[in-house]
């Protein structure tokens, strides 16, 4: 229950709802004896396929870019996309940013980044993140 518990929340971190995995994966590393490896492995993969939701809703969300209630004027779009050639389909190893990553992952599929490319660049920048989580978290518990 507790790595089922851990993937669900890395998921909707992932998405554009507001959440946060990170205090859960802490919590968990020092309250529990749990596998640290499966912590990992729960924690990147709810938060990739959060991910991959994300660019699934990229694929789709432009044909609604007329209607009146849509978030994104325009501009918005056309701006996007040219931040988005600025920087590349690289800059998808940033989509573990809080703020700016998960509407990266959301561009990714409106630009139509090959999937394959998507998900292993943003799988290695998730993938990293929770690493450095849980080696900063299991060293700040040694040293208490």
């Amino acid at each position: 229950m507790l790595y089922i518990t851990l993937f669900f929340s890395a998921f909707v971190s992932a998405t554009l709802l507001p959440s946060s995995s990170e205090v859960v994966l802490v919590t968990m590393i020092s309250q529990a004896k749990a596998n640290v490896w499966l912590l990992w492995l729960a924690a990147t993969l709810g938060n990739v396929l959060g991910s991959c939701a994300n660019y699934w809703l990229g694929t789709h969300v432009l044909r609604f870019k007329h209607k009146k209630w849509f978030p994104v004027s325009e501009q918005g779009i056309v701006k996007a996309q040219s931040q988005f050639k600025k920087y590349g389909v690289y800059s998808l190893l940033f989509a573990w940013l809080p703020v700016v990553g998960d509407p990266l992952t959301v561009i990714g599929g409106i630009f139509k980044v090959r999937f394959s490319l998507f998900l292993l660049l943003v799988s290695i920048g998730k993938g990293v993140r929770y690493l450095a989580v849980i080696a900063l978290a299991s060293g700040a518990q040694a040293v208490m």
